[in-house]
């Protein structure tokens, strides 16, 4: 009996004890973090770069339920969802840019009509995270035999194309980024193609500009894979460019991989809007975003998304990102 009242006196002991220890150690908490910064996944630092391209519809188009006024919410919560670092817009009137510049004074603006005589033409208005980005250098050019002479076309192009772009510098890896935004013709098959032989000269005149230079292209191409223009930018060689889209998800679904919703979700036609980069980057996340909000949806076409990030070794200095292997992004 005295020994078995010695093993629950000292076991009640030891619990004494146990619960001690919890209490110094909780107490000791505050102590330990006091000086110390609490990092959390929002605030570890990051090479990724947020993509985003959309045309969000000319504003001014008689589009009866879809006109931009009973949509424009749409778009913000679209947008402000990706919240992305790099956003190139097409169909975009001034008015349009005003609203998206409102709806995210973190970016910053930069565009022009394509036209001469219209300042309120639609532009290929692109924009991009001030907090990031330094501002190197900007500008436009035709996509015409005379690019640098405003409001020109070419070959069989129905209207006016232009391309807009930003020379920047990426303070979180001391690179140099130029980011291209554009929209190639609708009905010129030859001009579609010349656009991206034009496009893809220009780019490496302005890779020339910064030092190291990497390439994002964002667009309505106005046609699929399989075709020239996309060639011209994907032949095979080494200097291709990435289609994120393609990089993320290699086997083709023609059947849920199309870009123009013609505001009904329509997925089966082809990938028009495409997001193209610098061979070199790593493609981490890659979506074309069919939300809608009870059957509306904010576009007739579906904006398209692609994480990247710069290699570890190339990212100026130590990754200090998570060490998670490339995410294939979610398919429409």
């Amino acid at each position: 009996m005295a020994i078995k009242r010695g093993k629950n006196l000292a076991l009640a002991h030891e619990m004494k004890l146990s619960h001690l220890r919890s209490t110094l150690f909780l107490l000791l908490i505050p102590c330990l973090l006091i000086g110390s910064p609490i990092v959390t996944a929002q605030d570890s630092p990051s090479t990724d770069i947020r993509v985003m391209s959309f045309n969000l519809r000319y504003g001014s188009a008689d589009d009866g339920p879809n006109h931009w006024k009973l949509r424009q919410d749409l778009v913000r919560h679209a947008i402000g969802t990706v919240s992305p670092d790099l956003l190139g817009t097409q169909e975009t009137l001034p008015f349009q840019a005003e609203f998206v510049g409102q709806q995210f004074p973190e970016l910053e603006y930069v565009g022009r009509s394509r036209e001469v005589d219209n300042p309120d033409g639609e532009q290929c208005a692109l924009y991009f995270r001030r907090s990031r980005f330094d501002k190197l250098a900007q500008g436009h050019f035709w996509l015409s035999e005379s690019p640098d002479q405003p409001g020109t076309k070419s070959w069989d192009s129905a209207l006016p194309r232009m391309a807009t772009w930003v020379l920047l510098h990426d303070r979180p890896t001391k690179r140099t980024v130029c980011f291209v935004n554009t929209h190639f013709d609708h009905v010129g098959q030859v001009a579609r193609e010349e656009s991206a032989k034009l496009i893809k000269r220009r780019a490496a005149a302005l890779e020339g500009i910064g030092d190291d230079t990497w390439i994002v292209l964002t667009g309505d191409f106005n046609t699929g894979e399989d075709t020239p223009p996309y060639r011209a930018f994907r032949n095979g060689s080494e200097s291709d460019w990435t289609d994120t889209y393609r990089a993320a998800f290699p086997e083709r679904k023609p059947e849920k991989e199309g870009t123009f919703g013609a505001w009904v979700g329509k997925a089966d036609g082809p990938r028009i809007d495409w997001i193209l980069v610098d061979p070199r980057f790593e493609t981490r996340l890659a979506t074309i975003e069919s939300w809608n909000s009870s059957g509306r949806y904010p576009s007739d076409h579906f904006p398209v998304t692609a994480t990247i990030r710069f290699p570890a070794a190339e990212a100026g200095g130590p990754d200090t990102s998570p060490d998670t292997p490339p995410v294939t992004g979610s398919a429409p």
